[in-house]
């Protein structure tokens, strides 16, 4: 896993929205966030430079200090609503979807649409947190990989 600069992220790699809206998570992300001992997953808007969205675990939220979100958030917490539709908490738009035994996700049209994407975006997998990566879809930290000689592997 390359880190693209001295002191910055660590990245997984490059995941591509495909034609049929799958986007497949690096390995290393799967493992390292144990993505696979669960199939439901949370995902949440990324931060206006990066965009894209985040990805956590209702167990690796559930045991964090961001906790709260499920206690407070009662639909996202019992996924009482539509996967793939974003309701707002506190500023930042929340989903469920639900993780495929290979490692990876369906978005919705709508959902992409929401999340400002397209068939053919490339999402950058950056390790942003204990309970969370971000499949970051712009911004320098993409641009930067895009002209990383080093290997990124490619999804």
């Amino acid at each position: 896993m390359p880190q693209l600069n001295k002191g910055g992220k660590f990245v997984f790699g490059l995941s591509l929205i495909h034609d049929d809206l799958i986007v497949q998570f690096p390995t290393q992300a799967l493992e390292e966030y144990r993505l696979l001992n669960d199939d439901k997953i949370i995902t949440f808007t990324g931060s206006k430079i990066t965009g894209g969205f985040c990805v956590t675990t209702y167990s690796l939220l559930s045991t964090s200090k961001l906790s709260h979100i499920l206690d407070e958030c009662q639909q996202l917490k019992n996924r009482s609503f539509q996967q793939g539709t974003l309701i707002t908490y506190k500023g930042r738009k929340y989903t469920w979807l639900t993780l495929k035994e290979n490692g990876s996700i369906q978005l919705t049209p709508q959902l992409l649409k929401q999340l400002n994407l397209d068939v053919g975006n490339e999402l950058l997998c950056i390790r942003s947190s204990d309970i969370a990566f971000t499949m970051g879809a712009k911004g320098p930290l993409l641009e930067k990989a895009h002209n990383y000689k080093g290997n990124i592997k490619r999804y």
